[in-house]
């Protein structure tokens, strides 16, 4: 299985850079992952509703490019379906097994998702109703694919 993750913006702190490359190399004996950035825009301090809606256009624009026709798209979304581990899991062992080969996670940035990637979205995903830095939210969703990955094959993991 691909994996890609699709973001906005850049990691700057090295402590999450470290995080992510960890995760990246655990993964790397389940599956063929890999992680796109595109560039966020800059987003003026209370910006209108309509300027932050031609912000989240021009992310989407970029993300877009990186979407395939074939690609079973995750965006991750505060309104999103909130699963436990095992059901992650579940949800991904599923897209395999009904032939899905490339699956594309997508985090937006700090003032959410652009309508077209919301649209070509084929499942929302929320790993809370709490709102987190879109930089961690990287390291969560790999870890939480690691996880997906020991549960699928029976392997230990610490709860």
């Amino acid at each position: 299985m691909k994996i890609s993750i699709l973001c906005v913006g850049k990691i700057k702190e090295k402590y999450l850079r470290d995080a992510i490359a960890e995760y990246s190399k655990r993964l790397g004996s389940y599956c063929k992952l890999e992680i796109i950035e595109v560039a966020d825009e800059k987003t003026p301090d209370r910006a209108s509703d309509v300027v932050e809606t031609q912000i989240r256009d021009k992310e989407a624009e970029r993300l877009m490019k990186y979407i395939r026709d074939d690609a079973y798209v995750i965006t991750l979304e505060i309104g999103g379906k909130m699963l436990s581990s095992e059901e992650m899991a579940h949800t991904i062992d599923q897209a395999g097994i009904r032939g899905i080969s490339h699956l594309i996670f997508v985090i937006g940035g700090s003032i959410g998702l652009g309508e077209a990637v919301l649209k070509r979205s084929d499942y929302a995903l929320s790993f809370s109703r709490m709102t987190f830095p879109h930089q961690l939210m990287r390291v969560i969703l790999l870890e939480q694919i690691y996880r997906s990955y020991r549960i699928i094959n029976n392997e230990p993991y610490h709860k």
